[in-house]
């Protein structure tokens, strides 16, 4: 199969939404000026506080990002969108919304939509203390591996051997988590065998629990998937109406080996972002799973 160039964007989102959706699109152009196929958001992109509201406009930013994917031709991980519906359309009870993970495709159409499942609870060391997203959201309960058709990006792979005597070699299939999905390696683990190469982990870790465990979760998933791990973050101060909250930032990529590929630092203003870049090499990949057929041996998943 092919290599592919992945994308792993780094914001630091505040509460104005229309400043967020400009640092965006400037990361989306970016992106695609360095020839990526496939570029990863984080949660909460486009506003930090304020998910209910924000869920009011859920389909007119879907759109949004739709026409990104469809004008700079590349899959975006529109990162998280609260919606106030479930994918079935029944309206979510008692006022709460869904955290809502979504593939783009470069032709403008959504390729899968993953509502989060695990909800962040903690008591953490920081102005905020107590963290329950359950206050705000309802969480989801099915698993999600996006379908996505690479080969129109890709000339290369068009004419390659491979390409030509596997009419699905084509086809990147992406395990879709969000943040506090990435302490439950029984979800990497499930995906993993429904096919995905890649888990996208859109996040925004705060500081202190990301200082302690996300470069150790981003392997550990990979490890345990055998898949390249794109954890892109929110990272730096973000501020709301009345109050204000640190992101650890440090977006990267971990590799099937475990290896801890390359990563951004913090993001310190709100109009800047980060972009980090990585090639997918689908036949390495493999290589490792053959070498240590982890997923033949499960004897209790």
């Amino acid at each position: 199969m092919t290599q592919l160039n992945i994308g792993c964007v780094q914001l630091n989102s505040q509460f104005d939404i229309e400043a967020n959706m400009a640092t965006i699109e400037k990361a989306v152009s970016a992106a695609s000026q360095q020839q990526v196929s496939l570029l990863v958001l984080p949660e909460n992109a486009c506003r930090m506080g304020g998910q209910k509201q924000l869920a009011e406009r859920f389909d007119e930013l879907s759109s949004w990002y739709a026409d990104l994917a469809f004008k700079h031709q590349l899959f975006i991980v529109a990162g998280t969108l609260p919606c106030p519906y479930r994918p079935d359309g029944s309206v979510v009870a008692d006022g709460k919304v869904r955290q809502v993970s979504q593939v783009f495709a470069p032709d403008g159409k959504r390729v899968a939509r993953y509502d989060k499942i695990h909800l962040f609870r903690a008591q953490v060391a920081d102005d905020t203390g107590s963290y329950d997203e359950g206050r705000t959201f309802e969480a989801g309960d099915t698993t999600v591996v996006a379908q996505c058709d690479i080969k129109s990006l890709n000339k290369d792979f068009l004419q390659s051997p491979s390409a030509a005597s596997n009419k699905n070699s084509g086809i990147l299939s992406i395990g879709m988590m969000v943040c506090f999905d990435l302490r439950f390696p029984a979800l990497a683990q499930r995906i993993r065998q429904a096919g995905a190469d890649i888990l996208t982990a859109p996040s925004a870790f705060t500081y202190q629990t990301g200082k302690a465990h996300w470069q150790l979760l981003l392997q550990a998933r990979a490890l345990d998937s055998q898949c390249l791990v794109v954890g892109s973050a929110q990272g730096g101060t973000h501020y709301t109406k009345d109050s204000s909250r640190e992101t650890w930032g440090h977006s990267a990529f971990a590799n099937a080996n475990g290896d801890w590929v390359k990563e951004t630092g913090q993001t310190k203003l709100a109009e800047e972002f980060g972009l980090i870049t990585t090639t997918f090499d689908a036949e390495r990949q493999q290589t490792w799973r053959k070498n240590m057929p982890i997923h033949n041996c499960h004897r209790l998943a």
